[in-house]
């Protein structure tokens, strides 16, 4: 069997994701591996609940959580970074985490989420606590430092809107239709619609469902 990695191969997160603080909607979420170790240990920074963590660390305070939706397409070399490592507080004089203070150090961003059908491009950064909102794009080598709004493109460092994917009245029916609640039976049936921008086409036959 053929093991080696190539930039056409993926890594379906429901498959590798061991992480407990790691929640992965649905089977089609993916990241483009082919150039790093996979997910857990090249992507996700600074989280706890791996193994080491589990076994070397006593919880000080409740940590935040990863929730990345389903359809999500994650770029090779993205890092997200999260909550274990805001422990520098720019408020003091020194920012430095003497492990005395450590419980006052922290101070939580709240769990990251990225919603449904995003796609994040290679060697983006995601800070802590952002949101990114459903059908978002994030540009390539971006720094995504506040929340995301769905259909939108953002872009540079920090990350601000390009554009967004389609007017507001297209972006507010496609959120009021929830297309991603649906089991993924019924979205392999819609594909032919939804990869389209025909909306009148797409809301006809999901009324069927």
């Amino acid at each position: 069997m053929d093991t080696a990695k190539h930039w056409s191969k993926v890594e379906y997160l429901h498959e590798t994701v061991k992480n407990p603080n790691i929640i992965i909607k649905g089977t089609k979420s993916y990241y483009s591996n082919a150039y790093t170790p996979n997910f857990e240990d090249y992507v996700v920074r600074y989280l706890y609940g791996d193994e080491y963590s589990l076994s070397h660390f006593k919880p000080l305070w409740n940590y935040d959580k990863l929730y990345i939706g389903n359809y999500v397409c994650i770029g090779a070399e993205t890092v997200i970074l999260m909550g274990g490592n805001n422990t520098h507080r720019m408020d003091w004089f020194s920012c430095y985490p003497f492990m005395e203070k450590i419980s006052e150090a922290y101070i939580s961003k709240g769990d990251t989420i990225i919603k449904d059908g995003v796609w994040i491009g290679m060697r983006s950064l995601i800070m802590p606590g952002v949101h990114i909102g459903e059908g978002a794009i994030i540009a390539a080598n971006s720094v995504v430092t506040k929340d995301v709004a769905p259909y939108s493109i953002v872009g540079g460092n920090p990350a601000t809107v390009i554009k967004m994917r389609f007017d507001d009245d297209t972006i507010e029916e496609l959120l009021k239709l929830n297309i991603y609640s649906l089991p993924e039976n019924v979205i392999n049936e819609l594909v032919p619609f939804l990869c389209s921008d025909n909306l009148s086409e797409l809301k006809a036959h999901l009324s069927a469902y």
